[in-house]
């Protein structure tokens, strides 16, 4: 399937699928959408001390880097276990600029390992942030309360109405350890739906540029 990389919004580029009308990130500013969803909304509930993040869809790495620069901020360790079926190619990644973006130019070579490192080993890519990148379908994951944040970026209900049903949910529930947290950017009410369905606690907060709502689900 067809893929490009386009700039959106805020002047960061993503990945998009014209056939499906699909972005790895939102159209009206994949680093703002970041931001909002994941660090306001999930990273931040942590404080110092260490935090298991278990990203669904590892897709350009944009979540991991910026996760990477806010934990350093925060003083936190970070184990980080991205699950990706599709990989991103070296071309398609050469062609992002997160990193100027972000005035991160100190950490280039940060956001180029995380793409380099071997698939299902445990790396510690940045100082403080060990990254473990998973090869494989969401329907696969069968861990059991090993993480405390999870970091739902699946591709939308609207083109993948199987990766947001009540089957991946409970997968979603079982793997975060007691009083953990899945934040997503949809807010669709099948999703929180299923969500509760499976046992999560879920609330609708405002959500990032272009979008009214998003959800953050608690065990």
């Amino acid at each position: 399937m067809e893929r490009k990389v386009i700039t959106t919004a805020d002047g960061s580029r993503t990945i998009q699928i014209p056939d499906w009308d699909e972005q790895y990130h939102s159209k009206h500013g994949a680093i703002q959408e970041a931001y909002h969803v994941f660090v306001k909304n999930g990273l931040a509930l942590f404080e110092e001390g260490g935090v298991a993040v278990l990203e669904i869809g590892f897709g350009t790495g944009l979540n991991a880097f910026i996760t990477f620069l806010e934990a350093r901020k925060r003083n936190l360790k970070v184990d980080y276990t991205g699950v990706e079926k599709y990989p991103v190619s070296p071309g398609e990644i050469e062609q992002l600029n997160y990193v100027s973006r972000l005035k991160a130019e100190r950490f280039e070579e940060v956001f180029g390992k995380m793409h380099r490192v071997p698939w299902d080993r445990p790396d510690e890519v940045g100082e403080g942030f060990k990254l473990t990148k998973r090869q494989m379908d969401f329907a696969e994951i069968g861990d059991q309360e090993a993480f405390d944040l999870i970091y739902f970026d699946a591709f939308g209900a609207r083109v993948q109405p199987e990766l947001w049903t009540e089957e991946i949910f409970s997968k979603m529930y079982q793997a975060l350890k007691k009083g953990g947290v899945l934040v997503t950017y949809s807010a669709k009410g099948s999703v929180r739906r299923a969500m509760q369905s499976v046992g999560f606690g879920v609330e609708r907060l405002p959500g990032p540029p272009g979008k009214r709502e998003m959800l953050r689900a608690r065990k």
